[in-house]
């Protein structure tokens, strides 16, 4: 297989069992409705080690994130010709996977009245919304991301398949310390992607889809990505 198909199947995983958890619970009429934040929290983070898990194996990094390609690309050992083709991989693989989350969870889109609900199985939304506050949690969820997952991996360059369960705790207690403020995106395809999706899909009774926060979630990772590889490498 080629990185690009690791990472398109990774990345596309990431967000099937991702949004998925966020439809179950959020979603009417769903066995796991109102289940609550530690599900969420919990069902992403075995999300992140099935995707890294199977990225490596079809030939992918398993960085399943812009945010951690671009980081290890400008200050690390990643094949910078390789960016291009790895962030294209990822936003079309969560664009494709957010698209099966809504097939799978269809008739309880439809069920479902609250269009911010319907919104948020695929992309995050701050509880308060200020900008810059926003912006630097992001900043700050994304920095111990990817500093943590470099100091777990035994590889600057790849995240191997031994390295996706420690990574996958990673994100469960990010989620459950730094996840409130803004609902950690802390992975620029992972949101914008599935916020496209939402767009171009028939989504009964829809709202819009949010873009005037969607920069926050992707210049946030990127920011937080850069400067942890950096200063990991510095160390």
């Amino acid at each position: 297989m080629t990185p690009f198909v690791g990472e398109f199947i990774g990345t596309a995983l990431l967000i099937v069992m991702g949004d998925g958890v966020v439809a179950n619970v959020l979603l009417n009429k769903t066995k796991g409705n109102n289940a609550g934040w530690i599900v969420i929290t919990f069902g992403w983070a075995m999300a992140v080690f099935i995707g890294v898990y199977v990225s490596t194996h079809f030939g992918g990094s398993g960085h399943l994130n812009p945010a951690v390609t671009l980081g290890l690309g400008l200050f690390g050992d990643f094949d910078t010709s390789l960016i291009g083709t790895y962030i294209a991989a990822q936003f079309a693989g969560a664009i494709a996977g957010s698209i099966i989350v809504w097939l799978a969870y269809k008739q309880h889109f439809d069920e479902t009245d609250n269009k911010d609900l319907k919104l948020a199985v695929f992309c995050t939304a701050p509880a308060i919304r200020n900008p810059l506050f926003n912006l630097l949690t992001e900043i700050i969820g994304t920095f111990v991301l990817v500093f943590g997952a470099l100091s777990m991996s035994k590889s600057a360059q790849t995240l191997g398949a031994l390295d996706a369960l420690p990574v996958g705790l990673l994100v469960l207690a990010i989620g459950l310390s730094l996840g409130g403020p803004t609902g950690y995106a802390i992975n620029p395809a992972r949101d914008l992607g599935p916020r496209i999706a939402h767009f171009i899909l028939p989504i009964k009774n829809k709202r819009d889809s949010d873009w005037g926060y969607s920069l926050i979630p992707v210049i946030g990772p990127v920011i937080g990505g850069l400067m942890a590889a950096y200063v990991f490498k510095a160390f």
